[in-house]
């Protein structure tokens, strides 16, 4: 997958939760995604490389399962942050999966009740 084709995959993720807005980081022009003011997920400057809140083990988790998707990013890795490389072959439903549990460990509540009231599928 391109690395514009996975930008896009990764934005219609994001932006598809309530009230995600795209909103570059600091002085970063790469994409991030935010939910009031608080990043949930973000992308590297090459585009290779996304990064996301992630619970309790989960890091340890993915990391030891599987290092050539997920690894610990420099920064926010010691502070539970997962890094998945875009430029990996990757399964999108996990990852859509993995991003909307970061996104439901920032947003307030009341939007987090609101995804959970969305139709499945």
């Amino acid at each position: 997958m391109s690395h514009e084709d996975a930008a896009a995959r990764l934005r219609e993720i994001c932006l598809n939760l309530p009230e995600a807005v795209e909103k570059p980081f600091g002085g970063h022009t790469a994409p991030s995604y935010r939910v009031g003011d608080r990043l949930f997920a973000m992308t590297s400057e090459d585009g290779r490389s996304l990064t996301f809140k992630a619970g309790p083990g989960v890091q340890d988790a993915l990391v030891t399962s599987d290092p050539e998707r997920f690894f610990v990013p420099p920064y926010v890795g010691r502070n539970g942050w997962v890094g998945a490389r875009l430029d990996a072959d990757q399964d999108w439903d996990e990852i859509a999966g993995l991003v909307e549990d970061s996104y439901r460990l920032i947003a307030p509540r009341r939007l987090v009740r609101l995804l959970d009231d969305r139709p499945t599928a």
